[in-house]
């Protein structure tokens, strides 16, 4: 299948590179390019990419607002946004989370990284790497944004295993490492995760995160014992 993308950077060059790897990928191409993000939304609601590369810092509507519309949209449910970020936007990077990203990849990434984001962002699963990208995650996510009874008891509606699986979710462990943990199957795993995100509202894994930590499930302090990417 074919991997349908999107751009959105207000850097007519930077976007025009994009656009020569995507296209030279075999699982991938480029079908529109948005210079901001009132662009980038009318685009998403008319072509309908599996995936929305989006920059943060752009005119008119920057990459923020724009995943918020998008993500808020119900005939976009499909598209995931992927935000193209420097260490320097680590605060815009947890605010992007909360507002529907699928996940953050650094502008320095090499171009194979790239690639590989886009496929894993494609494929549902939440890109939070590199290791020092999670870090700045944790540090901007551990502030709940309601208080802690009401945030806790959002929690109420999972099972303890479903509460076991989001916690690992969330410090970063794919299924199968899940599964390894917890001492059962990666399908049974997966469908822990799914039946969480039903339960929450969550838009993906990428949300789920952001729930976990809010709620206070994880912190900085606690350490997954498998790889950081992706989850």
């Amino acid at each position: 299948m074919t991997i349908r993308v999107l751009l959105a950077d207000d850097q007519a060059l930077l976007r025009g590179t994009f656009r020569m790897l995507f296209d030279a990928a075999d699982d991938m191409e480029t079908v529109g390019e948005a210079s901001n993000g009132c662009e980038a939304v009318e685009l998403a609601h008319a072509q309908h990419p599996d995936v929305l590369l989006m920059d943060i810092r752009m005119p008119e509507m920057d990459g923020l607002a724009a995943t918020r519309l998008i993500s808020e949209s119900e005939d976009l449910a499909g598209v995931k946004v992927l935000i193209l970020t420097t260490f320097e936007d680590d605060e815009y990077v947890a605010e992007a989370l909360r507002a529907g990203a699928s996940g953050f990849l650094g502008k320095g990434a090499r171009p194979e990284e790239l690639l590989d984001a886009v496929r894993t962002v494609a494929g549902g699963e939440a890109l939070l790497c590199p290791s020092a990208a999670r870090a700045l995650i944790t540090r901007f996510l551990t502030q709940p944004e309601a208080c802690p009874a009401v945030m806790h008891e959002r929690l109420a509606c999972l099972t303890p295993r479903e509460r076991d699986v989001l916690a690992l979710v969330a410090l970063g462990l794919s299924n199968d490492e899940i599964a390894d943990r917890l001492f059962i199957s990666p399908l049974t795993a997966k469908t822990h995760v799914n039946r969480a995100m039903t339960k929450l509202d969550a838009r993906d894994r990428a949300q789920l995160v952001v729930i976990a930590y809010q709620c206070g499930l994880v912190s900085p302090a606690m350490e997954p014992s498998g790889p950081s990417t992706p989850v």
